[in-house]
């Protein structure tokens, strides 16, 4: 797996889990260089996504976001679907917090 250098990593498409759609997606919602993945929350990203695109899109894209954003924020690389499981559980509790 890919690991560039986070603080000289200038092209989106060299993060770990980045390719040609997802770095396409990212600069759809403004986000164009890695670095302004630190501090971003993945599900912000992900529910911005789906505004700009007009629909509800896979929730894999947030395990990707979750990921890159790790990665930049000084993470081990790993694959995607690493996220998946917080990706559900973080989801979980909001919609067990809604209900209440």
């Amino acid at each position: 797996m890919k690991a560039p250098n986070r603080k000289t990593v200038s092209q989106l498409e060299e993060l770990p889990n980045i390719g040609k759609a997802i770095g396409k997606d990212l600069r759809l919602i403004g986000v164009d260089h890695p670095q302004e993945l630190m501090g971003k929350n993945a599900f912000q990203l992900y529910n911005t996504l789906c505004k700009k695109k007009g629909r509800r899109i896979d929730h894999c894209v947030i395990d990707v976001f979750m990921s890159a954003i790790h990665y930049m924020e000084g993470g081990e690389t790993q694959p995607w679907w690493a996220f998946t499981e917080e990706r559900k559980r973080i989801l979980n509790e909001k919609e067990k917090g809604e209900m209440k």
